[in-house]
Formats: C-alpha cells, sequence, structure tokens
C-alpha cells in the first residue's frame, strides 16, 4: 500500500469531520458540497489522492438539514416537601410546568429527570404527581434515589409503573434506566427506613455505597437492545451519569464500564442524566452524555473528574441570593441522526445550547459560551 502523506490524511480527516456533521444535521448539502469542492479542488493542485468521501457521492444528497426532527422538553431533580416545610421548591417545579406549557409547538413528551421527592414520603410524592399531570405533553417518568429508600420504590412505583421501560419513538429507541440501585448498608447497622433515606440523601457520608444499574439491570438492559439493530439511535434516560465523575459526592456510577461496554455496539448512543443539577457534558467513545439542570438547587462543579468539554463551557457560578439561580429546565431536540442538540433553559440568564456537532468534533466545533464567573 502506498504511503500517505501528511497532507493526504489531513483532507481525509477533515473530509471524515464535515461528513460526520452533514449526519447531524448541523451542515446543509450545499454547504458540504462546498466545502468538499474547495478542498477536494486544493488537494487536485497539490497532486494529492483526493478522499473518496469528498468526492460527490450520496452523504451530500442524503445531508440533513439542521432542524431536529422532534423536540423533548425536560424538568428534573425537583426535591419537593410538602408545602407546610418548604414552599420554595414547590413554586420551582410549578415555574417549570409553567415553563414547559408556554412552548409553541409543545414537546412530543416531557422527561422527568428523577428526585421528584426530597424524602421520599408518600405526601411528597402526590404533590409531585399532581402538579405533573397539568403538563398539557405526555410524561415519561424516571426514578432518583430520593424517590426510592424510603420504602424501597414502593409508592413511587404506585403512582408511576416500572423504574426501566423502553420504548420506540419516530426511529428513535429510548430507554429510561434505573441507575440509583446501591449495596445494603442499612439491615447490618439496624436503620429504620427513614435513616437508610436520611443517609441516601448525605451523598458524601461515607457509609452509603455507590450507585449502579446492578447485575440484573444490566441483563435486562442487554436483553432489551438484544432486539433493536445497532444502526438504530438510543437514547438512554438514567438518573445518575452512566460515568465516573466524582466518588467522594456519589456523582458515580460503579457499573458504568459495564453499561458503557452493552451500549458501546451502537452506531448512535446519547445519555441524558439527573443527580448532578448542573450544566454537563461528556462523550466517551460513541456515548455523549448530558447532564440535566434541577430545579431545587444548582451543585458546584466536583474539584476533580469533571469532563474535558466541560470545562470551558461550565455554567456560571449561582447567585446564593437568589433562590432561582443556576436552576432550570429545557429542551432536548432530536436530530434525525438520533444525536440531540441540548438545551440549557437557565432561569434569570441566557439559555445555552450544547450542539451535537460541539461533542462529536471532541469540542472542535460550535462550542458554547464560555463561563465568565466560573464555580466555586
Amino acid at each position: 500500500m502506498a504511503h500517505k502523506s501528511i497532507e493526504t490524511k489531513y483532507y481525509e480527516e477533515r473530509a471524515s469531520f464535515f461528513e460526520d456533521l452533514a449526519r447531524m444535521g448541523q451542515l446543509s448539502r450545499r454547504g458540504f458540497l462546498h466545502i468538499a469542492g474547495v478542498s477536494a479542488g486544493i488537494a487536485a493542485a497539490k497532486g494529492l489522492i483526493v478522499p473518496q468521501s469528498f468526492q460527490l457521492i450520496e452523504i451530500a444528497q442524503a445531508a440533513e438539514t439542521a432542524a431536529p426532527a422532534f423536540t423533548i422538553a425536560y424538568i428534573s431533580d425537583t426535591h419537593i416537601y410538602t408545602r407546610d416545610l418548604n414552599d420554595r421548591f414547590v413554586r420551582s417545579i410549578v415555574k417549570a410546568v409553567e415553563d414547559v406549557n408556554a412552548l409553541d409547538p409543545q414537546p412530543d413528551f416531557v422527561l422527568f429527570g428523577g428526585d421528584l421527592a426530597q424524602l421520599g414520603r408518600r405526601q411528597e410524592l402526590d404533590l409531585g404527581a399532581e402538579i405533573l399531570k397539568t403538563l398539557k405533553a405526555p410524561v415519561k417518568m424516571m426514578v432518583g434515589e430520593h424517590d426510592w429508600f424510603l420504602d424501597m420504590g414502593e409508592h413511587w412505583q404506585s403512582l408511576f409503573g416500572a423504574p426501566q421501560y423502553s420504548f420506540d419513538h419516530k426511529g428513535i429507541h429510548f430507554v429510561t434506566l434505573m441507575s440509583v440501585h446501591e449495596k445494603d448498608f442499612w439491615t447490618a447497622r439496624g436503620m429504620t427506613p427513614e435513616e437508610r433515606m436520611q443517609t441516601v440523601a448525605g451523598l458524601d457520608n461515607g457509609i452509603q455505597s455507590r450507585f449502579e444499574v446492578g447485575p440484573e439491570g444490566r441483563q435486562w438492559l442487554q436483553d432489551d437492545l438484544a432486539k433493536v439493530d445497532k444502526k438504530t439511535p438510543v437514547v438512554i434516560f438514567s438518573h445518575s451519569p452512566l460515568y465516573k465523575y466524582y466518588r467522594p459526592w456519589n456523582f458515580w456510577t460503579e457499573d458504568a464500564d459495564e453499561v458503557q461496554e452493552i451500549l458501546g455496539k451502537f452506531d448512535t448512543v446519547s445519555v441524558i442524566h439527573g443527580h448532578t443539577h448542573q450544566l454537563l457534558v461528556n462523550r466517551i467513545g460513541n456515548i455523549s452524555f448530558y447532564g440535566l439542570l434541577a430545579t431545587a438547587w444548582p451543585w458546584p462543579y466536583a474539584p476533580e473528574g469533571l469532563p474535558k468539554l466541560t470545562v470551558d463551557i461550565q455554567m456560571n457560578r449561582s447567585d446564593p441570593f437568589n433562590a432561582f439561580d443556576g436552576c432550570g429546565d429545557g429542551q432536548i431536540n432530536v436530530l434525525a441522526s438520533g444525536m440531540i442538540d441540548k438545551v440549557y433553559n437557565l432561569w434569570n440568564r441566557n439559555p445555552v445550547t450544547v450542539k451535537a456537532s460541539y461533542l462529536a468534533s471532541k469540542g472542535a466545533s460550535d462550542r458554547p459560551p464560555v463561563a465568565t464567573l466560573t464555580s466555586y
């Protein structure tokens, strides 16, 4: 095989990059043809081998438009108490519902990202369910650790059903994964359900185990995805991040590597997670990860482990005297390719859009605005 020059390799890599953008809908057919023509012309003038991908082939004709195929709205991490204990968090979830109901057109559905309640009490979950019923669009529920560990999910499931399920929508396979299992730390200590719940709510207490999908959950996921063609785009909803961010705060999923291995056979995978209460993006192999904003409060960024793609676009630190600052809701614009443009609707600030091309290019393209007030 003939040895390729550095310049030839450059044009091949450039071709691959722009093909990816075209597939994601970030580059129009006209734009692709223009770049392809100019680059191929320069390469030919230099006497280089013109990569096959820079010929005017079907990929240019099949390039998507920038418009999303459909939109999902999201609300997450409301952590509500009963009104007599804490009305502020209740007002926050109501504000988020009003935001979503004001969208025109309405989203195809609304994702609730987990931690509806703060202490998992029946009255908290009932109140949250009552408020979410006022949404105009259908709701897809995900469970968080605050909803689960008082009664091990009994009342949450009576309201919303199974914590793991999948469905297909407009060519995308969606999976809602229960990712906040913990190994039993409570029985040997003789803890009451209330003590167990308080322990799990204290993320850095050093007593509880780390979150995990668990062997049964991983087997369920593997069985579910066995029926799905690897070219079908997959979107995973998971409360905890399906990667290892910062263990001391339990911003962590112990068996994340095993879950990523299951997802690795698919061409396009996006993971949408709650729990971290912050603008957070990551890319590992073929998997794009997006954190959700909370309506209750923003967490600061952890002192280490922050994904590279978040370092330069982290949201500004919150104003401690403004109850809504650093909180919010948002939209997930699903492209025809199955990749997503993620909108962070930060209350009291300009919204931030993180495009699929930013993650796919590993930060080289469409970088969102840089934070001016970095996190504490």
